[in-house]
């Protein structure tokens, strides 16, 4: 994959630039609600694991990332559209974006993580109460005093 296309004006690159690789919107939802549930302690953007979780327990070998529909291509996701000029870096981007998710979770669960992935549409209000269900029933074994 080549160098990034010139942006189509300054407002596209402006708005390209203000992309962030962590404390997202969508990051910081699913870290209240895991304060929320009782379940502090989080390490963030953890480096010595495969693919530097958004949220990391390390001690729980429980990794959650938190997965932004448009960039990692969510599957019939609404927010996951493709850009309509420099498809062919974008083809590129996105594929190489998926798999190397796909790298990494089959890297963690060999370490003996699981890997939880919540995407960014499921935090939408509509759905926020069934993520936050669903989060909990996928964690909760975590959390099980000994």
């Amino acid at each position: 994959m080549g160098a990034a296309p010139e942006a189509s004006n300054e407002n596209v690159r402006k708005s390209m630039q203000g992309n962030k690789r962590r404390d997202t919107k969508p990051e910081l939802v699913v870290r209240k609600m895991l304060r929320d549930m009782g379940h502090p302690g989080y390490r963030l953007d953890w480096k010595k694991a495969h693919g530097h979780p958004d949220i990391a327990y390390p001690g729980r070998k429980l990794a959650i990332y938190v997965m932004g529909c448009f960039w990692h291509q969510h599957e019939g996701c609404k927010y996951a559209s493709k850009p309509k000029q420099h498809t062919d870096y974008w083809e590129a981007k996105f594929a190489r974006n998926k798999q190397r998710d796909a790298e990494v979770r089959a890297a963690m669960e060999a370490d003996g993580w699981t890997v939880v992935e919540i995407w960014e549409c499921e935090l939408k209000k509509d759905k926020i109460e069934a993520t936050r269900n669903r989060l909990e029933r996928e964690i909760s074994w975590a959390f099980v005093e000994l």
